[in-house]
């Protein structure tokens, strides 16, 4: 008996090499590819974050367990001294005017420390010494980033006892006001 020449065996023959699983791209692209994409991906990420810290934070914060805290008692003291500021700034200078109320327990120091911090990117970050002239304001020298953007700026005594805070955008602000915390007010309390 003669076999029909599309039987079973010649069938199976035909398929088996058209049906080689590397010869087929679904196999290369779900089966291989895609693994090892997620793979690299994987190696890619943990690399670049071990090698890309973020920054630490630019103030007196502390952890205690999983609670943060911040110390304010420097703000406290501003606020107890009656200290307020005017701060003129540009791309190169900084002017500021301390005021605070007369009284024998505060005296004005010759220099003053300010930290003018970007709000995101630390490069930004300019830290300068500003001196009292003869008319009792202080001057000092900063370059700044001519980019806008939102800056954290800290002016405290050396000594490190007070400190006047403000938030404001850079380059653009001209005029600065530093005024103590009002969550120390008698008044805000009750």
């Amino acid at each position: 008996m003669a076999t029909p020449t599309n039987s079973p065996a010649s069938s199976t023959s035909n398929q088996s090499i058209s049906k080689l699983w590397y010869k087929n791209y679904m196999v290369w692209i779900f089966v291989i590819g895609l693994p090892l994409f997620v793979v690299v991906a994987c190696i890619w990420f943990v690399f670049y974050s071990v090698r890309i810290q973020d920054s630490t934070v630019r103030d007196d914060w502390y952890m205690d367990g999983k609670t943060l805290y911040a110390d304010v008692s420097k703000d406290k003291l501003a606020h107890d001294l009656g200290l307020t500021g005017q701060m003129m700034i540009s791309h190169q200078a900084v002017n500021f005017k301390l005021e605070a109320p007369a009284s024998d327990k505060f005296k004005a120091p010759e220099q003053l420390a300010v930290e003018i911090s970007h709000a995101t990117q630390k490069q930004k970050d300019r830290d300068i010494i500003v001196r009292r002239l003869s008319d009792g304001s202080y001057a000092g020298n900063v370059q700044l980033d001519p980019s806008k953007g939102k800056y954290y700026i800290v002016v405290h005594d050396p000594a490190n006892s007070w400190r006047l805070r403000a938030i404001e955008e850079l380059p653009m602000a001209k005029s600065i006001a530093f005024k103590p915390l009002t969550a120390f007010d008698v008044k805000a309390k009750n």
